[in-house]
């Protein structure tokens, strides 16, 4: 029953589909000057042929010809790109900085002279709303896995780059420490002044809302439980136990992860009574960041998401790679994030021999540790991990904590859903098993990073003592028990666990609350004033309850009335 496209049901009028009404509607505005602005990765040539050309303007411009040269912006983003194939420094750009300042100046003497004449002008791609004052903004919306795959298709380049084809891995790099940050910038500084959200995730189904109930739309969502639309791809130790439990993706050969509560990259799947459309579910926390996070945890982090949830699944595959996230401070230094990865693994599915490996052995010398390490990546030789790395046998519904600076990785036969706080790209891996990537690459291994972040000290004896199943019983009833569990006192996120079998009354605790139905087949979850209607989950599921909220129930639904259920919650300490 797992719901691989979940829909947000909002009550707003309007919205327009595909090109011709599209287009009809435009006329209808009897706009001078319009600026169709993109987000990085828009097949800008979709639309300019299929919707700005049968306008007949008496001028078209694409906004790239008012910046510096693919050159010069390279060469200006340098460090933040440096050389490392995954990792980079994150920008504190914005997008007038690469303008080119008497280019642009050329092109706006252009538009006048065309205005002159009584006839429109209409400017496109990224950029275009810079370019000119419009009587008519579009902003034409991405969400960044749709742009990853895009990157990965290799017909896609990164913005003002020309390196379609290049290593995605580079590309990806690239959107995540610039253009993406630059371009989530612009698009909060245009939130007042867009007329009209498009939606080009599908080719040639294009779906237009006016801006107005776009974001009535998210002030709808930012008080009402929903999920994300999750994205899930395959590794080269992917399993298929998603495949055949969700019924999902099943003509692949393996699914490795599952990405389904990740605002950062994943979509909302907006349905009204007459459109469906897929929007960045970034938006929700760029525009309602108060009522999604509570001002607490708005006031601590601005803007971001600080909780993620996401599958792992090596049920018939291997081992993830042997890794560690770096300490706090390593992080800001380094990378210029401001927090880092600390995690925690519940384990869904555990088959047969399932195991974790979590810290160093006791008595392991950190120094004989990396020069194993190192000789195993420079030769190709086996790391011998039974000499260093402590495994342990895990079980359905165990919990670990995985606080930065903590070696550790998933073993075969096991299905881990992986609760972290958000950044997720710093992952440095130590030991891949010998494997090459699916592009038939050697994965990356980042032993320069990950030496100074292994926290030595963590080994068997401690591990045992502080991160496996720290279970502690905060309430008990008749229907319903509660435990504090899995994540270390020095993590911000903490994580409880309701088993139950009859209604539970749950707290947001000021915070955005992020939960998963981890055991039974339907649970339902309901508002005590009535403010939202009642939502139903399925086992696998992650869905978000926003701050806003402030109290709700979960209890079982259909088939699971009369059984025991099981979710596990996140949320800011």
């Amino acid at each position: 029953m797992y719901d691989a496209f979940p829909k947000t049901r909002v009550k707003v009028q309007g919205g327009f589909n595909g090109y011709s009404a599209i287009q009809t509607e435009i006329r209808r505005t009897k706009s001078n000057v319009i600026a169709v602005e993109c987000y990085p990765a828009i097949n800008e040539e979709e639309i300019l042929e299929r919707l700005i050309a049968p306008l007949e303007p008496g001028l078209i411009i694409q906004a790239t010809e008012q910046f510096y040269t693919v050159e010069k912006v390279t060469t200006m983003i340098e460090e933040n790109l440096t050389e490392d194939r995954i990792f980079g420094v994150v920008s504190h750009h914005q997008l007038q900085d690469f303008i080119d300042g008497k280019q642009q100046e050329i092109l706006q003497q252009k538009i006048q002279t065309v205005l002159a004449s009584n006839q429109s002008v209409v400017v496109y791609g990224v950029g275009a709303s810079l370019l000119y004052p419009a009587d008519l903004l579009i902003y034409a919306d991405l969400s960044r896995w749709e742009i990853q795959k895009r990157y990965q298709s290799g017909t896609y380049s990164n913005w003002q780059a020309n390196n379609a084809g290049e290593d995605p891995l580079r590309m990806i790099k690239r959107g995540y420490f610039f253009e993406w940050r630059v371009a989530d910038r612009l698009k909060q500084q245009l939130f007042n002044s867009i007329d009209y959200f498009l939606d080009t995730h599908q080719a040639n189904q294009p779906v237009m809302l006016e801006a107005t109930a776009y974001f009535e739309a998210l002030e709808q969502i930012a008080r009402q439980p929903f999920r994300l639309v999750p994205f899930f791809d395959p590794g080269v130790w992917g399993g298929n136990w998603m495949q055949e439990t969700f019924e999902v993706e099943q003509y692949k050969d393996n699914l490795a992860w599952s990405f389904d509560g990740v605002p950062e990259e994943n979509s909302l799947l907006l349905a009204t009574n007459t459109i469906q459309m897929e929007i960045p579910a970034n938006n929700l926390v760029f525009y309602q960041p108060a009522a999604l996070l509570g001002e607490r945890v708005y006031d601590q982090l601005g803007k971001e998401f600080p909780i993620r949830f996401n599958y792992l699944d090596t049920v018939g595959g291997g081992n993830l790679s042997l890794q560690v996230h770096p300490l706090v401070e390593y992080v800001q230094k380094t990378f210029g994030m401001t927090y880092t990865q600390d995690e925690s693994y519940y384990i869904i599915e555990a088959k047969d021999q399932a195991s974790l490996y979590l810290g160093v052995k006791n008595g392991t010398n950190k120094k004989e540790l990396m020069k194993a390490l190192q000789h195993s990546a420079s030769s190709g030789e086996r790391f011998p991990d039974e000499q260093y790395i402590y495994q342990r046998p895990v079980k359905k519904h165990d919990h670990y904590s995985i606080p930065a600076g903590t070696i550790h990785s998933a073993g075969a036969n096991t299905v881990v859903l992986e609760i972290s706080a958000t950044p997720n790209r710093f992952t440095f891996k130590l030991w891949d098993w010998g494997r090459l990537g699916l592009d038939g690459l050697p994965r990356p291994v980042h032993l320069n990073h990950g030496e100074p972040n292994i926290v030595i000290s963590r080994d068997q004896d401690w591990v045992e003592q502080e991160l496996c199943n720290q279970m502690e019983l905060i309430a008990e009833y008749p229907e319903w028990q509660e435990e504090r569990t899995g994540l270390h006192k020095t993590e911000f996120i903490e994580t409880r666990r309701h088993t139950f079998t009859g209604k539970v009354l749950h707290q947001t605790h000021g915070s955005v609350n992020m939960l998963n139905l981890v055991e039974g087949e339907e649970a339902i979850i309901e508002s005590l004033d009535h403010s939202f209607d009642p939502f139903v989950v399925h086992y696998g599921e992650t869905f978000i309850i926003p701050e806003s909220v402030k109290q709700y129930t979960i209890q079982p639904y259909g088939r699971s009335i009369g059984k025991q259920l099981m979710t596990i919650k996140a949320f800011v300490r």
